[in-house]
Order: structure tokens, then C-alpha cells, then sequence
């Protein structure tokens, strides 16, 4: 079996579309200025939300919660799940896409090793990341580039592992992508191929901090396939007016501190509840929130683990299929 990997471009070539790219978001770095789609953000949510760590952080401690908030960090979940289409090509049929979003690789010395062992409890042909892989949203960076790297060695399958960047990371980490051994798809479409039968996917730059309307030319209305990459779930319209059928996400890390049966205390979310974590819809498109692997704000998590997720491409006859097997028998 023929594999192949295509990159799709329209006016400029992918190097004048990087340096475009590139320049804009370092400027936006720079000045610290911070957009959204609808309008300019505001930090008043997060002089909120950091009031609120400080709370959580002090009660823990008072009750003696800390450390078992702490250790919670380290258990990392597997989740698996069958997604279902009817536009699959027949050589994806099975295709195992694992996910991995939200590492803050930094934000606690034990954590790297951690997420590698959950890696290696997988089994999977493909890898993607979808954001945030420093613990800090602006500064020093050069410190995760090895442990980054290691991860990604363990993501090396059928195909290379691909990437988007978050609200923590900066332009300059797409330098590294040959070092790293990880494609970072930015506002483009590319193309993965099984003897002449190909899916579509799309990686856009983060919403949430460094919005531009380039970020909606990222999506493709050609026909077939489409899986979207995107940090948050800010643009789940967009591609589902595309006709996208999968929607890959992170950013809340499902709440990372939540009340006994998982209601997140707060979540930077503004898509609604519904888009925490787990799975949505979007008109024909599935949508799922991964609540991340890593930590952000305090190194702490209370019912809501986090995770590594592993989607398992179906034909939707399959899915009808077995139901009337179960029926019959």
C-alpha cells in the first residue's frame, strides 16, 4: 500500500503563506495584543479566573487536598472511541487518529514521563496535537524543545504526527519542526493518501488569543473526508458550514478543578457547557473537547483526569450493521 501526503496551497506558495503568517502573529506576540473573532479580549475574565486558582490552591492545602490534586495530574486517561461517517474512504476504514492537546509539557517535572507512558499504552496510525505545549503563555520556550521532541518520537507512525499551535505557544516553535519530527499545520489544508483514496485535514492558528480572518481560510469546501484541528471550538460553525465531519479540540482542559460529578468551576469556555469536553455535534459534524493531558494556573486536577485520546474511523453501514446483528441474535 502506497502512502502519500499532500499540502494544499492557493496563491502563494507555502513559504511566502509561512512568512505572512509569521510575521503578523509576531507582532500580535509582541504587543501583547490579544483577539477574538467577535471582538478584542478582555482580561477581566482572567484576573477572575486567577483569583479563583489562588482560592483553590489555598483550600486545598487548608484540607490537605494538594497532594492528591497534585497526584492526580500524573493519571492520565486512554479514552477510545468510534467515529462515524458515511463519506469514509474504504482505506481508512479503521484509521486510529490519536489526539493529544493541552501538554503545558512544563508545568510539573513529572509530567513528560507520564504523558510518554500513556503513549506507549496506545496503539494507533497517526498523531495530533492541538495546542498549548508550554506552561506560560508568553516568555522563555527553548526549555520544552527536548521533551517535546521526545514525545513526539513516540508519535512517529504510518504518518508523521502533526501539529497546531495554542494560546500558550509562540510562532517561534514552528522553527523547530524538523528537530521536533512534527508537521505544524497553520491556516492550511493537507491531504493524507492510502492508494489514491485520501482524507482532508485542516489545522488552523489558535482563536483564542491570536484571531485573524486568515483563520477562516483554513477550511477547505472541497468534497470528501474532513477532519478540522483547532485549539478551541471557536470555529465549529465555520467548519461545519464546510461540511466538515470531524472536529478536533482542547483548550479547556475539561475544567481541570470541577465539582464531584465533573461540572467544571470555570472553563474559559463561551461556546456553552455543552463544549467543555467530550463529544458535540454541529449540524452533521462531530465535534470533541479533549480535556488535555497537562495543567495550566496550579498543578492540580480534581475530577476531571486527564486524557489521551484514541478515534477509530467507521463507515457508518458498520454502525447499522452490528446493530442488526445484535438485534438477531
Amino acid at each position: 500500500m502506497s502512502n502519500q501526503i499532500t499540502y494544499f496551497q492557493d496563491y502563494y506558495t507555502p513559504q511566502q503563506r509561512r512568512l505572512i503568517w509569521a510575521t503578523t502573529r509576531s507582532v500580535l506576540e509582541t504587543d501583547h495584543f490579544k483577539h477574538k473573532r467577535h471582538g478584542r479580549k478582555s482580561k477581566s475574565h482572567w484576573n477572575y479566573f486567577k483569583r479563583i486558582l489562588n482560592l483553590v490552591v489555598w483550600g486545598s492545602k487548608i484540607t490537605g487536598l494538594y497532594q492528591k490534586g497534585y497526584a492526580n495530574v500524573g493519571q492520565i486517561q486512554i479514552n477510545e472511541f468510534d467515529v462515524f461517517s458515511d463519506n469514509l474512504p474504504a482505506n481508512f476504514i479503521g484509521f486510529r487518529i490519536l489526539q493529544l492537546s493541552d501538554l503545558h509539557i512544563d508545568a510539573t517535572p513529572e509530567l513528560v514521563h507520564h504523558i510518554l507512558h500513556a503513549i506507549g499504552q496506545t496503539s494507533f496510525d497517526w498523531a495530533v496535537l492541538t495546542g498549548d505545549y508550554r506552561q506560560e503563555s508568553s516568555g522563555n520556550y527553548q526549555h520544552i524543545l527536548e521533551s517535546m521532541k521526545e514525545v513526539c518520537s513516540q508519535l512517529q507512525k504510518e504518518f508523521p504526527p502533526v501539529a497546531i499551535l495554542g494560546n500558550h505557544d509562540t510562532w517561534l516553535m514552528t522553527q523547530y519542526e524538523k528537530h521536533l519530527g512534527v508537521k505544524f499545520l497553520i491556516n492550511e489544508t493537507m491531504q493524507l493518501s492510502r492508494d489514491n483514496q485520501s482524507i482532508f485535514i485542516s489545522g488552523s492558528d489558535d482563536p483564542f488569543s491570536f484571531y485573524t480572518d486568515a483563520t477562516l481560510e483554513t477550511f477547505t469546501n472541497r468534497p470528501g473526508f474532513k477532519i478540522a484541528l483547532v485549539h478551541t471550538s471557536e470555529l465549529a460553525d465555520i467548519a461545519a458550514q464546510n461540511n466538515y465531519n470531524l472536529y478536533l479540540c482542547g483548550h479547556t482542559h475539561g475544567g481541570q478543578i470541577c465539582l464531584p460529578g465533573g461540572k467544571a468551576i470555570i472553563s474559559h469556555q463561551a461556546e456553552g457547557e455543552g463544549y467543555i469536553k467530550g463529544f458535540w455535534k454541529v449540524d452533521q459534524m462531530t465535534g470533541y473537547t479533549s480535556s488535555g493531558c497537562g495543567v495550566s494556573g496550579v498543578p492540580l486536577r480534581f475530577n476531571c483526569p486527564g486524557e489521551i485520546t484514541v478515534f477509530t474511523l467507521r463507515k457508518s453501514i458498520y454502525q447499522a450493521n452490528e446493530r442488526l446483528v445484535k438485534l438477531f441474535r
